[in-house]
């Protein structure tokens, strides 16, 4: 709102709104109490929280990060609510800012110092947040942007709550650095956003003396919620902590997650990685345990005595990719991070060079010479550079040069066998390159498989699931092997949330615990009109069919059909 208008003037229509993932249908409230300012609730003093929160006073800091004109919700009112009748109530203090901008949140969060953050908006499919520019306009920011942020509040900040949709990537990365992040893993209805909210502070204000953890007896407080009033979506809120992001630092995985080898793809890696000039391209659809192979071959890496350095491009912000001179100057500072060295870009970077040689001669010069310990730089989630026309050719050909030059004989070429390259990336649709440029045709390919029926029954057994032989092959003809699907359906069983025959009856159904991964490949169908009709083509005939390369691969990619 601009500092002219008075806000007690002011009020806006919610109803058939788009807000937190889907429409609302609201009355018309007044936006005056908020106003783009303060609104405060004071029930108590702030102390700064810890892994025992029960007697401890907390500030709660909700964020209405709201773009198109939104200045108050439901969501608000609900949580003003839950927190008002809380038999804990005098141990909170909350405070409520309209924070559309960047630079909003930035400064709340340093002038609150907040135990509890409580972010609701909009959330983009890459895991941006979507706020607003200086100029009123759409402005994402990245999961890296957003972590990078709470990093510098982690001595106070306990707990973050990101009801928006595809909120959950943010999380994963702010649990690096905060112990407890909550995000959505899908698109989530306004409905069982509302709810959810309504149920986690419902939970966060109640007497739980028997429970320590009072954040994670908020969260299940929210999951029961959703649960009561649309179970279909009541898998979409997901917890990460910090601790097990420590454990299982991939957004893939988590503590009931075991890692299931498949011979001979480990001894491959391993034997690969400890060659000098190394380059290993781990490829396969989403969810086939790419990272966890990497995790497995990085702490390899590591015990062999190297050094490692992981990049996650799903995580960069969007202004890293603005153009090639950004994205490279950020890959030499993160690298750099990840080796607790000093940057130092104004030494090694000179402008009389390309941008590419620039680069080279940042690792050539500074991080290969430092030591004589080889050096393995992953790079996750490589297919998000496909997209980045201007940045996609230049990077593969500064890779690739990196791998030829290993190959000297000389004192360059000493050098550059330090490195190991390992690039992991869902689908071979990426844009044409010379194949001389390229380093997809070069080095290790390893694809991963799915999972067979003894791997299969290795996993139950480490999950003490005593299943028949032909329970485990009812599995295998349901789910394929997928080694997502097939940990998720143990998990279940395991728990005794369900039972293998209710399972199967439900899995293509909205109440089976599938629905979530189900609804996301609809919804990217849905999107996408030539994979809609590619898909059709193939789920229409039992026979193979010839479908367009690109179409092929990002079907492919998500897992959707097998290429023959």
């Amino acid at each position: 709102m601009p500092d002219s208008q008075d806000p007690k003037q002011v009020s806006n229509d919610l109803r058939n709104t788009q807000f937190g993932g889907g429409l609302i249908n609201a009355d018309t409230v007044n936006a005056g109490r908020i106003g783009g300012d303060i609104y405060n609730i004071h029930l108590g003093r702030q102390t700064v929280a810890s892994g025992n929160q029960n007697k401890q006073q907390q500030k709660i800091l909700i964020l209405a990060a709201i773009p198109h004109g939104l200045r108050l919700d439901r969501e608000i009112r609900e949580i003003e609510d839950a927190i008002r009748r809380a038999t804990r109530r005098h141990l909170f203090e909350v405070r409520i800012r309209t924070a559309v901008r960047p630079q909003d949140i930035r400064r709340a969060i340093a002038e609150e110092r907040p135990s509890i953050v409580h972010f609701c908006g909009h959330g983009l499919e890459d895991g941006s947040l979507l706020l607003e520019d200086d100029g009123g306009n759409n402005k994402p920011v990245s999961p890296f942007g957003l972590a990078s942020l709470f990093k510098l509040h982690a001595d106070y900040v306990n707990g973050v709550l990101l009801n928006a949709c595809y909120s959950a990537k943010p999380a994963h990365a702010i649990s690096q650095y905060i112990n407890y992040a909550i995000g959505m893993n899908q698109p989530i209805g306004d409905k069982a956003a509302i709810v959810f909210a309504q149920g986690f502070f419902d939970g966060l204000g109640y007497e739980n003396s028997e429970t320590p953890d009072i954040f994670q007896r908020a969260f299940d407080e929210g999951l029961v919620a959703i649960q009561m009033e649309d179970i279909s979506q009541g898998k979409i809120p997901v917890l990460h902590t910090k601790l097990s992001y420590i454990e299982n630092p991939s957004p893939e995985t988590n503590s009931n997650i075991y890692y299931i080898e498949r011979p001979p793809i480990e001894d491959k890696c391993y034997k690969a990685i400890v060659q000098p000039g190394a380059l290993i391209r781990l490829k396969a659809p989403q969810r086939m345990g790419k990272t966890l192979l990497l995790e497995k071959t990085l702490d390899y890496s590591r015990h062999e005595g190297y050094q490692t350095a992981k990049i996650d491009l799903q995580l960069a912000d969007i202004d890293v990719l603005a153009n090639l001179k950004t994205f490279l100057q950020w890959l030499c500072v993160d690298v750099t991070d990840s080796l607790e060295l000093e940057p130092q870009l104004d030494k090694h970077w000179q402008e009389v060079f390309g941008l590419n040689k620039n680069c080279t001669r940042y690792f050539q010069k500074y991080l290969l010479s430092v030591t004589d310990t080889p050096l393995v730089l992953a790079i996750d989630n490589f297919e998000r550079l496909f997209e980045y026309p201007d940045i996609f050719p230049q990077f593969c050909l500064l890779l690739r040069g990196w791998y030829e030059a290993a190959k000297q004989g000389d004192k360059i070429g000493n050098i550059w066998k330090k490195l190991r390259l390992v690039v992991v990336h869902s689908t071979e649709s990426y844009p044409s390159l010379d194949s001389n440029h390229s380093p997809f045709n070069v080095g290790l390919a390893i694809d991963l498989p799915e999972f067979n029926l003894q791997q299969v029954t290795n996993l139950a057994k480490q999950n003490e699931l005593s299943l028949r032989e032909q329970d485990l092959s009812g599995l295998m003809e349901l789910l394929g092997g997928h080694p997502y699907l097939v940990q998720s359906a143990i998990a279940h069983l395991k728990s005794q949330q369900v039972t293998l025959e209710e399972l199967l009856r439900l899995a293509p159904t909205e109440q089976g615990i599938f629905s979530d991964h189900l609804r996301q490949q609809l919804w990217h169908l849905q999107h996408n009109s030539q994979l809609e009709i590619g898909y059709k083509k193939v789920v229409m005939t039992n026979a193979p069919v010839r479908l367009d390369t690109e179409v092929a691969f990002k079907l492919h990619s998500l897992g959707l059909v097998k290429l023959v």
